[in-house]
């Protein structure tokens, strides 16, 4: 199956999941096609026994197989995706709170992993699953940074406060940085490929791929906007954002430094004053329009495939008893490392319990703790925290996902853009 075949199947099963959503559920679009597919995933797996002349898994698996949802997410579409959530940040709110961004992203991520670790460490003996602790680890880079994809997604349904908004969004650009810093240790760790690492190791890599990430993408935007400065071109001024976008994802690779961060500064720096001037204003709302479609169709994309991923687990009772107790964990180290992160500010003002709450809940997980999930070695450690990083996923983005509006509501009754956050 060529790439065009490939796109042909995802854009029809789309479209048709898509329409069926409109016409039944009426949920937004993204979380509507992710139910549906799921619906059609499960009844694969349940009508599969009954036919057993006939593999009904064959045509999905291949899909999936000629997807690869892990290299295709994190090396490809992930920078688009950073990018265009990137843009849509309000970065004087944003600037204005970076150190309620920055404890979050980078201390509420260190304690999520660190909390969810050790629960799960200790709770899955329990339900018969035991998990060694470094791999107790590796879960909890996972499913501890937040999913931008989801996160900027949910935002604009939301009537949140400006501030809380950012708040939301920079620390859902910024965690995923952090959390596959701790991924690449850890994993090393589990598997044996690397036999020790040190506390000066784990420094220096997070220097080199968030810090030296960020600085690579604050470097590439004011390039790519040095360019186009005066030109009057709508064309070439979205070309040089495709550039920016995907070329600074990939020279971050390359260059051992973390693509996410770096990719979201540059999107940022289109918010700059230096940004504004650089690009006139006709150009900017194309661009913006441009990268609103680009958003929204591969947002659609990637959910299809992520209802459809469940194909590659194989359901266990012990299984199902440890996903829904990681659930469980997860809303609970969430709250814990957000309270823990932001302890100072809460102490000063006790009216934040609200978004303590909202940050809590709205929490979401999506395509990069799936693709993470995915990416596991072979074996039975998989088959347990393949099902359990899954069903944090889809419960974060059904369930919390669906619910936050209500929640919003009662929390904060039309507020102000201005209001406490």
């Amino acid at each position: 199956m060529n790439a065009l075949g490939l796109f042909a199947i995802l854009a029809t099963l789309s479209t048709l999941f898509g329409i069926v959503n409109h016409r039944t559920l009426r949920l937004p679009m993204t979380i509507g096609v992710l139910a549906i597919s799921l619906c059609v995933s499960l009844a694969i797996m349940a009508l599969d026994p009954l036919i057993p002349s006939y593999d009904l898994h064959l045509i999905p698996r291949a899909v999936l197989g000629a997807v690869d949802l892990p290299r295709t997410l994190l090396d490809g579409a992930l920078s688009l995706l950073l990018f265009a959530g990137a843009m849509q940040v309000d970065l004087h709110h944003m600037v204005s709170r970076m150190v309620s961004v920055t404890a979050l992203a980078v201390l509420g991520t260190v304690f999520a992993v660190g909390l969810l670790a050790v629960s799960a460490w200790w709770v899955f003996p329990l339900v018969g699953a035991p998990v060694p602790f470094v791999w107790c680890v590796v879960l909890g880079a996972i499913l501890a940074p937040t999913d931008p994809v989801s996160v900027v997604g949910m935002l604009r349904r939301l009537g949140l406060p400006a501030p809380l908004q950012a708040i939301f969004a920079g620390e859902s650009l910024f965690n995923d940085g952090v959390g596959v810093v701790i991924f690449g240790v850890t994993i090393g760790l589990a598997t044996g490929e690397t036999a020790a690492v040190s506390a000066a190791d784990i420094a220096s890599g997070f220097l080199i791929q968030a810090v030296g990430g960020g600085l690579l993408g604050a470097l590439t935007g004011w390039v790519a906007l040095r360019l186009v400065r005066g030109v009057e071109d709508a064309h070439i001024d979205l070309l040089a954002t495709l550039a920016l976008a995907s070329g600074t994802f990939a020279l971050a690779n390359s260059l051992h430094m973390s693509g996410p961060i770096a990719v979201v500064v540059a999107g940022m720096s289109l918010g700059t004053r230096y940004g504004q001037e650089a690009i006139r204003a006709h150009s900017r709302a194309e661009i913006l329009a441009f990268w609103s479609v680009v958003d929204e169709v591969l947002n659609v994309l990637l959910f299809l495939l992520i209802g459809f991923e469940i194909l590659e687990i194989t359901p266990r009772l012990s299984s199902l008893l440890a996903t829904l107790a990681v659930i469980v964990l997860s809303i609970v180290a969430r709250g814990l490392s957000v309270l823990c992160a932001t302890l100072p500010v809460y102490l000063r003002n006790r009216d934040r319990w609200r978004a303590l709450v909202v940050l809590t809940w709205g929490g979401l997980r999506g395509g990069i703790s799936v693709s993470l999930a995915l990416g596991l070695p072979a074996g039975p450690l998989r088959d347990t925290l393949l099902p359990a990083c899954y069903g944090v996923v889809v419960f974060t983005i059904l369930v919390q996902g669906l619910t936050m509006e209500r929640l919003v509501g009662r929390l904060y009754r039309p507020v102000a853009d201005g209001g406490n956050a």
